[in-house]
């Protein structure tokens, strides 16, 4: 045979099917991270189904689409999911992705522990999902399963046992991802690359996995109480064991708000920098309020347990009320960057634009029923529904969707299409506030959350036909939003390496970025601040005779 007919020879493993299995076994905490991202995708579109059936439910009064059981089982594997399989797990696979990148490292700190906690995440999940197999179904008794309700007495389901496991087994795998974000950070930054020099993003990070090294551990020591006390029910006998396990969850429930809110934040941060040609606003204090964020955010878990009567409700509602000092911080942050700079209305800036109002609804509303007397009156009502979904959908969710639509040309090397990305948006405007607003006036008129069903005389039903309505609106800009991966991974429009003019690292490499990150072809750049390539930009320009304008940038 000639050398031109010779085929090109392959290392061992590496066809195109080994190759498609080699993703799910590599280190690469690039293709870890995407791993984690594209998994609690599929997870997002799969626990978003059970909502439309919920949904559908609650369209009508009187409505006999779904039995109590049938709809406890998905409000339990909706709120489970989007909570522990979705908006989690998506938080850090984006700090597995682009933490190293930022700060200029070649890798991820113990990248086969981070590949661990990805697999045990993944059988998490299934053994949760896989409680609907049960004879009784899955579990039914929401994502916080409050005992005696979830002892073996009152919820015998082999599907409840199956929760139980799954989450224990998926949250196990998030500290340990989280933990190798936080030591990457702390030990393989690249020279020059000090802590004051990171990017928000990073910084957002190193918040997060604080808060999940330091409360998710109270998640796990509470599952192994619901787990013994499903075997000896009498542990719960004692309204001590009780109060007790909410304690203990509580103190895992409400850092985990901050650690689905952080990163989306960052992100929508770096959006609004890049999009409107300026230097983040007020760095250094915004770094501060993310710290003293995660701080506080391990200290006011009471505030779910007013209605209780066992909790200390003047301490708990005096550090709710604290969070505002950071959280304004953070809101002026993202206020002040886009201030006088010159905007770009590319679809991740109105990703990050419409992130900044609908999750100042779900922060303004969370400190109102952080307030003990406005609590007793919304407590278990749809109000609280509400507030959540503007805080985690409204709110987090259009940080997520900025992020994908930001970062999908680094890794991908391809544009998401932009006639698409914006009817995305647009639809998922409409959606969103068409089905979360009225949850606050259902709360109000005195609608429980957790009803399967209600009567025509209690005049919830126009407020709920609305709400369902704009869950089929959802429905559809999510349609929208696969037929426009899909379609940009078919038909690639090559993006570049920075087709955005980014400020931070990652976009110093190539799109998508080799094994090692920074080839010595490409070596870092200089690392003089948090922004290094808008500095580089700066420079190249004095150099050339012309002043840059403060906090300039570039867009494609």
């Amino acid at each position: 045979m000639s050398t031109d007919q010779q085929t090109p020879y392959r290392a061992p493993g590496h066809t195109r099917a080994g190759g498609r299995l080699m993703s799910f076994t590599s280190t690469d905490h690039k293709r870890i991270g995407l791993l984690i991202i594209g998994t609690s995708l599929v997870l997002m579109s799969l626990v978003g189904i059970l909502a439309l059936l919920m949904r559908s439910q609650l369209a009508l009064p009187d409505e006999t689409f779904l039995d109590a059981h049938t709809y406890n089982q998905l409000f339990t594997i909706h709120g489970s999911g989007m909570i522990y399989m979705v908006m989690t797990p998506f938080a850090l696979g984006l700090g597995v992705y682009l933490v190293p990148l930022q700060i200029g490292a070649p890798g991820i700190a113990m990248p086969r522990t981070t590949l661990l906690g990805y697999w045990l995440y993944v059988c998490g999940a299934v053994t949760m999902l896989s409680g609907f197999a049960a004879s009784d179904g899955a579990h039914p008794d929401g994502w916080f399963s409050y005992p005696p309700l979830a002892d073996r007495v009152n919820s015998p389901s082999v599907g409840s046992d199956l929760w139980i496991v799954g989450v224990f087994v998926a949250v196990t795998g998030t500290i340990l991802i989280g933990w190798t974000v936080l030591w990457t950070v702390l030990r393989k930054r690249a020279p020059m690359m000090t802590m004051m020099r990171m990017p928000v993003f990073s910084w957002s990070m190193v918040a997060t996995c604080l808060m999940v090294v330091g409360s998710f551990p109270a998640l796990l020591a509470a599952l192994v109480m619901l787990a013994v006390g499903r075997v000896d029910p009498a542990v719960f006998a004692s309204n001590v064991w009780n109060i007790g396990y909410q304690h203990i969850f509580w103190f895992y429930g409400h850092p985990v708000v901050y650690v689905m809110f952080f990163p989306y934040l960052a992100a929508v941060g770096e959006v609004l920098a890049v999009f409107s040609g300026r230097r983040f606003f007020a760095y250094k204090g915004t770094v501060l309020a993310l710290l003293t964020f995660a701080a506080l955010s391990m200290s006011v878990w009471g505030h779910h347990m007013f209605a209780t009567g066992q909790a200390a409700n003047d301490y708990y509602s005096l550090t709710s009320i604290l969070l505002l000092m950071p959280a304004g911080i953070e809101y002026f942050a993202l206020i002040g960057t886009i201030l006088g700079g010159r905007l770009v209305f590319r679809t991740p800036m109105l990703f990050a634009l419409a992130f900044i109002p609908q999750f100042l609804i779900g922060g303004l509303t969370g400190i109102m029923v952080g307030t003990p007397v406005i609590d007793y009156h919304v407590h278990d009502s749809y109000f609280v529904v509400g507030h959540l979904h503007y805080v985690l959908f409204a709110g987090s969710a259009f940080g997520l969707f900025a992020a994908v639509y930001y970062w999908f040309p680094k890794a991908t090397g391809a544009l998401l299409r932009e006639g698409l990305g914006k009817l995305h948006f647009w639809l998922l405007v409409v959606g969103t506030n068409l089905t979360f607003l009225p949850m606050f006036g259902l709360g109000y008129l005195g609608m429980p959350r957790r009803v399967y069903t209600y009567d025509a005389v209690d005049g919830f039903g126009w407020l709920n036909l609305l709400s369902s309505c704009g869950a089929g609106v959802l429905a559809l800009a999510m349609v929208v939003f696969i037929v426009n991966v899909l379609e940009s991974l078919r038909s690639r429009r090559p993006a570049g390496d920075d087709p955005w003019g980014g400020q931070t690292l990652e976009w110093a490499t190539s799109s998508p970025p080799p094994e090692m990150n920074f080839p010595p072809e490409r070596p870092l750049p200089p690392i003089t601040s948090y922004a290094p390539l808008l500095d580089l930009k700066k420079r190249k320009r004095t150099g050339a005779g012309q002043t840059p304008a403060a906090g300039e940038g570039s867009h494609a």
